[in-house]
C-alpha cells in the first residue's frame, strides 16, 4: 500500500457516521449536482450496462444511484473498510440491495479480470494515489471496449474572482465550519483538504489530467466544469 493510500485510510476511517450528510452542508449542496452529472454518463450508455464499477465507492452513494437510475448490478470497490461498512448500511436501506455487491480493494490493484466492467465511475480518487497515470491504467484494464467511464473531482476555479473565494472558503470557512458540525475529524478534513487540491492540480494540472486519460487507453474524453469550477466531472470511452 503506498503512502497517500495509507494517508487517505486514516482520514477516513473517522469520518463515515455522517459522511453523507457534513459532504452535502459543508459542498453547500454541490455534492449531489456533481455525483449525478457522473451518473447521467452512465445512464446515457447504449447499450445500457450490464456490469458497473464504482471506484472509491465511500459509502456508496454513486453506487446506489447507478443502481436505481439502471438495471446494472454495481460492485463498489473502496479502500477503507469503514466507509464500506457505513455503505452497507445504506445500502441495505436501498431498494436495490440484491445488485450492488461492496468490497475492499485498491484502485491501483483492482481485484477483477480485464474487461469486466461495461462501465466504471470513480470519485475524488486521484489526490489520494501516489501514480494517477498507473491508477487510469489500471481502471482501464477492467473495462470492455466502448464502455463509459465517468469521474467526480474537486477543482480549481479558473476564474480569478471566483477561485479567490473558493480559497477563501476552503481555507478558513470550511475547518470551522467541519468543527462545528463533525467535530475534530471534520476539521482536519477541512484543513487538509483546500491546500490538497491545490497541490494536486500544481502536479496534475487539467491539462495533464486529459493527455493521462488518452495515454490510459479512454477516447472521446469530455471535461465539465461544475459549480463555478468547484467542480469537475470527466467522461470518456475505453478505446475499442
Amino acid at each position: 500500500m503506498g503512502e497517500r493510500n495509507r494517508f487517505a485510510q486514516q482520514l477516513f476511517t473517522s469520518l463515515p457516521e455522517r459522511y453523507d450528510l457534513l459532504a452535502e452542508v459543508l459542498s453547500l449542496g454541490q455534492n449531489r449536482r456533481w455525483r449525478r452529472a457522473v451518473v447521467d454518463q452512465i445512464v446515457s450508455q447504449s447499450p445500457a450496462p450490464a456490469r458497473v464499477l464504482d471506484v472509491a465507492s465511500g459509502t456508496a452513494g454513486v453506487a446506489i444511484q447507478v443502481a436505481s437510475r439502471t438495471d446494472a448490478d454495481v460492485v463498489g470497490v473502496d479502500l477503507t473498510l469503514a466507509m464500506l461498512q457505513q455503505g452497507s448500511r445504506r445500502v441495505a436501506a436501498s431498494r436495490v440491495v440484491e445488485r450492488i455487491r461492496l468490497v475492499t480493494g485498491r484502485a491501483e490493484q483492482l481485484p477483477h479480470p480485464d474487461q469486466t466492467f461495461d462501465a466504471l465511475t470513480f470519485s475524488y480518487l486521484l489526490r489520494y494515489v501516489d501514480d494517477p497515470q498507473r491508477t487510469l491504467a489500471e481502471l482501464a484494464r477492467v473495462v470492455k471496449p466502448g464502455g463509459t467511464v465517468a469521474s467526480l473531482e474537486f477543482l480549481l476555479p479558473p476564474n480569478p474572482f471566483w477561485r479567490a473565494w473558493w480559497w477563501g472558503y476552503t481555507r478558513w470557512i470550511l475547518p470551522v465550519a467541519g468543527l462545528l458540525t463533525g467535530g475534530r475529524p471534520w476539521f482536519d478534513v477541512g484543513r487538509f483538504l483546500g491546500p490538497n487540491i491545490s497541490e494536486h492540480y500544481r502536479r496534475y494540472p487539467l491539462s495533464w489530467t486529459v493527455a493521462a486519460w488518452h495515454q490510459a487507453g479512454f477516447e472521446d474524453v469530455e471535461v465539465r466544469m461544475m459549480s463555478l469550477g468547484g467542480g469537475l466531472v470527466m467522461s470518456g470511452r475505453r478505446a475499442r
